[in-house]
């Protein structure tokens, strides 16, 4: 059984309809009834009103290296308080964290935080950085309002997947210092049959991230026969391009079978090479490969010279080609915030 909490925190973004409510936070926009609960978990039905069911329920706590999350552009080389709890708005097939992510509130040990406990307990890493990731961020929003507020100097970074209504989105925005966003795949059907969302919603909070001014990075974990047809990573590199900025830093990353997709084989070191090249085509300029070793496919080059600028093995970050926030050799400013 999980922790009790010792306070009930009524949810934002909802609208009593009748005998239910109707949760406003995502787009699956829940009709809850009382004593049911969201297709996210997060949000459960009261008899006075609709709870944030999941509000300092912490499943993960680690300290992890900002390059994990994975943030390439953003404090480079620090460390950052990485914080989970339970529940998702999308049912993933893939999904490596689904222990946590495809548990509701309540059916999964979590331990109650209060926000100014977790700011402490940040401030006692010795870091500034404190991420909301493994399960879905954007559905305990009262909560990150909260942990910011009780300390307003922290640096906040989300690793979400982007399925939230707008103007949820911009509340966080206005707390949040950089966000990845997970783009799970570039068809409708990829979403709908794969993930359980909608690609253009996805799309559509991308591009308000990048118009609020909060640091992008973006995520795209290629599965072998299902989201990694040339045409398809065409389209993305375009829609990047077009919608966003070839400055956006790209993640394409190794998929290894995992919940139900056991079956599907790892991606191959080819198939994230080729993802690469097609994206450095379209005129990208930070297009990364992860979740294995490359000859170069982590490091980051200045796009006006070709000096590389961060070099990085795994975890072991290389700085020493940039001076502050600027090339070292041609001195040209550069996507990084230090």
């Amino acid at each position: 059984m999980a922790a009790i909490n010792p306070i009930v925190v009524e949810a934002r973004y909802y609208e009593r309809r009748g005998d239910k409510y109707q949760c406003d936070l995502c787009p699956h926009r829940c009709l809850v009834a009382v004593g049911k609960a969201g297709r996210c978990g997060a949000r459960r039905g009261l008899e006075e009103f609709l709870e944030a069911g999941t509000y300092g329920r912490v499943s993960s706590l680690c300290l992890d290296p900002i390059e994990k999350k994975p943030f390439y552009h953003f404090r480079p080389k620090e460390k950052a308080f990485s914080v989970g709890s339970v529940g998702c708005n999308l049912t993933c097939r893939h999904c490596q964290n689904y222990p946590i992510s495809q548990s509701s509130a309540g059916r999964k040990r979590t331990t109650y935080v209060s926000p100014p406990g977790l700011a402490s307990m940040c401030r006692n890493e010795k870091t500034d950085i404190i991420a909301f990731t493994y399960n879905e961020p954007t559905i305990w929003p009262e909560y990150i309002f909260d942990v910011m507020r009780a300390d307003p100097d922290l640096t906040c970074v989300l690793v979400t997947n982007g399925f939230c209504n707008e103007g949820p989105l911009k509340d966080l925005c206005d707390v949040t210092d950089a966000m990845n966003i997970d783009i799970k795949g570039f068809t409708e059907d990829f979403y709908g049959r794969i993930c359980g969302g909608d690609m253009w919603k996805v799309l559509s909070s991308a591009e308000i991230v990048h118009e609020e001014g909060v640091h992008l990075e973006l995520t795209y974990l290629l599965i072998p026969g299902h989201n990694d047809s040339l045409g398809e990573l065409r389209r993305f590199a375009d829609w990047v391009m077009d919608s966003l900025s070839p400055g956006v830093p790209i993640h394409f990353t190794r998929f290894h079978p995992d919940n139900e997709m056991g079956d599907v084989p790892w991606t191959s070191p080819e198939s994230l090479e080729n993802a690469r090249g097609i994206a450095l085509e379209a005129g990208l300029e930070n297009v990364y490969i992860g979740n294995i070793i490359s000859e170069g496919g982590a490091d980051t080059y200045c796009p006006n010279c070709g000096n590389a600028v961060i070099r990085r093995t795994g975890y072991l970050v290389d700085l020493s080609g940039l001076d502050g926030d600027r090339c070292a050799s041609c001195r040209s400013a550069l996507n990084i915030i230090r």
